[in-house]
Order: structure tokens, then sequence, then C-alpha cells
């Protein structure tokens, strides 16, 4: 068979590729660059070749993270980095770059290849679809969210106190900041305080300050949290934490908007709305009289539940992606999303620490992710179960079927075995539920009425 000299077609070859290409030598001088490469970066060939590689592509990794670098310092190819480049119109595009050696006809390295794809159009239906289900730096696709993000702009237009409840670690003052931002004092001050990290003293002075020689030390005034927050807002974090006489001094300022800092006889009036927050159950305080009744009332005219994130397990993949694109551009990863089992694991489990943990969680699996996709062994060990191994399993459907099985309860268990209600939570139609349901083996009559699930 005849032996073809591909060398002549180089460039023939190079320009039917889509994606960008281009070569480079041990000196960073670039000696191929295809028609994709012309296109995407906006230089033309004969500009580009001869000329190093920095000075065209002028990407956020060249100086410490170049991925041809990395390549030709330990040999290994780097695949599917992201990044931004600057085309020659001074517009940043955001590309996936892949990297290899490159070698002549004795296996010796002469230089480098790149690979990059422009995937903006990428990047725009990621943000269009992470935008559909964000609200305010809030994350959740399930009906209990969208029901809070459709009241949270009326509950902002108001003055009202708002009593936020729910776990911790649920992200109560992230709906106290969006009802700040979405209000008519979003321009003034937002001042957040946590009660439950001061004792009573240091407390009082932090709300309301203090004047000079109030008490030893005390050689100038200080203003306090309300001062600060006049015409804005001020968010009390743990409010089911203070004393009996901090709640009473409290109350007056709910009352009358005023109050007198520490060693001082004025009186300051301000324009303040408060928003509240507990992960206790005040009404019960109330009734053993641990809570004041009177502030109880005046704090919870709107009261706001945020659920755990065991109850609203569907939006539990949403933030997975959100939180992996998020550490991965801190710590300078390349992580594309999780494995099946991980996936079944991270579902499975119940968060007593809710959102905040599971931060936490993918913030450890990616400080010790080296590869594509987060697996098992880059878990905390406590969400692995006893004697969890990891090699040699192959992923497999029922992972995704145990997901589906668990959303379907969550969906059925919320609507009281509904199923035209859970079909319309999940997105499906009521005909495919009744299919899935078949298919799990589900026992939809546990979840309303006729009985109880075991």
């Amino acid at each position: 068979m005849a032996r073809h000299n591909f060398g002549e077609h180089r460039d023939t070859i190079l320009d039917s590729i889509n994606e960008g290409v281009f070569t480079v030598d041990l000196n960073w001088k670039i000696l191929d660059f295809n028609r994709a490469a012309e296109i995407i970066t906006g230089v033309a060939r004969d500009k580009a070749i001869g000329r190093y590689c920095y000075d065209i592509f002028r990407a956020n990794i060249c100086e410490n993270a170049c991925a041809l670098k990395r390549t030709l310092a330990d040999g290994k190819p780097v695949v599917n980095v992201t990044t931004q480049i600057v085309n020659c119109a001074g517009e940043k595009i955001p590309i996936r770059i892949s990297a290899a050696l490159l070698k002549d006809s004795r296996g010796e390295v002469i230089g480098g290849v790149e690979t990059f794809q422009d995937i903006t159009q990428i990047e725009q239906l990621k943000k269009e679809l992470e935008n559909r289900y964000t609200f305010e730096d809030i994350i959740g696709r399930g009906a209990t969210m969208r029901n809070l993000f459709g009241i949270l702009p009326q509950i902002a237009e108001s003055d009202s106190t708002v009593l936020v409840e729910g776990e911790s670690g649920t992200g109560k003052e992230l709906f106290a900041r969006a009802i700040h931002n979405l209000s008519h004092r979003k321009k003034k001050p937002f001042v957040a305080i946590n009660c439950a990290a001061l004792p009573d003293t240091l407390l009082e002075s932090e709300l309301f300050g203090y004047e000079a020689g109030a008490f030893t030390d005390a050689r100038r005034g200080k203003p306090g949290r309300f001062s600060i927050a006049d015409g804005g807002t001020i968010f009390l974090d743990e409010i089911g934490d203070i004393s009996f006489a901090m709640q009473s001094r409290l109350l007056r300022v709910l009352q009358e908007k005023t109050f007198e800092p520490l060693g001082s006889v004025k009186t300051v009036k301000v324009d303040v709305r408060i928003l509240a927050a507990t992960n206790k159950n005040l009404h019960s305080m109330m009734r053993s009289e641990k809570f004041r009744e009177d502030l109880y009332y005046r704090i919870q005219v709107i009261r706001l539940k945020v659920p755990s994130l065991k109850e609203r397990r569907e939006d539990i993949p949403l933030l997975i992606d959100h939180l992996i694109s998020k550490f991965s551009r801190l710590k300078g990863r390349s992580i594309s999303g999780i494995s099946d089992r991980v996936q079944e694991l991270l579902m499975e489990y119940d968060y007593p620490g809710n959102v905040r943990e599971l931060e936490n969680i993918i913030e450890h699996a990616t400080v010790l992710c080296n590869g594509e996709f987060i697996e098992a062994e880059h878990l905390p060990p406590e969400l692995r179960p006893k004697g969890y191994s990891v090699a040699g399993e192959s992923r497999s459907l029922t992972n995704l079927r145990s997901m589906e099985r668990i959303l379907i309860e969550e969906a059925l268990r919320r609507h009281s075995g509904s199923r035209k209600a859970a079909a319309k939570d999940l997105g499906i139609h009521t005909s495919t539920l009744y299919r899935k349901i078949k298919s799990l083996q589900l026992e939809p009559s546990s979840f309303d009425g006729r009985g109880q699930k075991k």
C-alpha cells in the first residue's frame, strides 16, 4: 500500500477541524494556526505564526497555569480546562482547552499542541439555566422554594418586621438580604449581627452603641448597629438566644424606633426595618415563658419558613453543580461534575448541617480531586458507608434509579400522595409518574391518608 505524505496536506487537515488548533516550539513560538483558531481569536494565521502564544491569546492562565507549560513539564496531557482569552477586539471569550506534547519522528519532544473550543454559547445556556433557578443568590427549583421566591418581592415592598425560621445552615441570612435588596431601602445599609455570639453586655453595646466614659476603656464613643443601619435594614440572627432583659430593650426599639446608647441620656431615633431569624421554636419558648409574648408577636408580623435541605432534595443536584463551579474557580481546578456513586451518596445523606454542610463537603472534595469527576474517595470519611470500597465498582443505572426513587418519594410526601400534584412538582406528565411508580415498585398509598410510610 502506498504511503501518503500527510505533511503536504497539514494545513488542509487542520482547517477541517472545528476546534481551534495551534502548535508551538520549545520557545513558545507558534508554528501552526488553523482556520478555527483564526475565527475564535480574530487573528489571521500569517499574523500569528512566529509570535509567542501568550501574545496572541492573552489568556488568564498564561502566566501561572499555562496548560502547555504543564504538559511540557510533566509529559502528561491536559484535558478540558476552562479559561478565558481576549480576542483582537478586546472581548473576553470563554474557551475549553486541551494540550499534549508534540514529538518528531524519533519520539523527541519538539514542542506542544493545544486545541481550544469557543464555549460562549454553552456558558450562556448554563447561565440562563442557573438564573432560572436562582433568586438573589438563593438556589432552588422545587415547589417550596419557588413559592418563597414568589412572595419575597411582596414582602420586600412593605416595611413589616419579618421572622425567618429554619434550621442552622439553611441560608436564612440570604433570604434577609434578598428582602433588603428588593426593597426601597436597598441603597441604604444592610447590617447583620449574630445575637447568639455575644453576651448581653457586649450585645447591648454592639446594638445601641456607647458614649465615651460609659465603661472602663471607653475612651471614645461608638455608634451601634441600629445607628449604622439607619434608613436601611438590621438583621438580628438567632434572636431566640437573647436574654429577657435584652428582649425588653429590643421591644422598645420595635415599638418606638428609639433607644439610648450606653452612658447617654439622649434618645436616638432611627428609621430601620427589622428582620430577625431563629433556629428555635419561639412559639414554644413563649408558652414556657422563655421568650416575651409581646416581642414574639412584634417580630413575627410576617413569617418565612426556610426548608431544610433534606426537605428539598430535588435542589441538591443544582446546588452541587453551583458549588463545584464555585470551588473549581477558586481553587484552580477543572472538575466537570460528580460520579453516579457520589450522586447517590449525596442524595441519600440527611445533611444535619443543611446547605452549609453540603458546601463544606464539596469544598473538601474539590481540594482532594485531581481528575475530572469527584469520586467517593474524595468525600469526607463520614459520608462513606462502613467498609465502603470504591475500587472495581462500575457506575450503573441503579444509582440513578435510587436518586429517582428519592425524588419521587419526596414529591409524593409533600403532596400527601397526590400523583397529579407530585407530577407537576417534578415537571413530568402524570402518566410518566405512574409508569415510574410502577417501575420503582413504590406504594403511593403510603404517602396519603390511607397509610404511613414505614
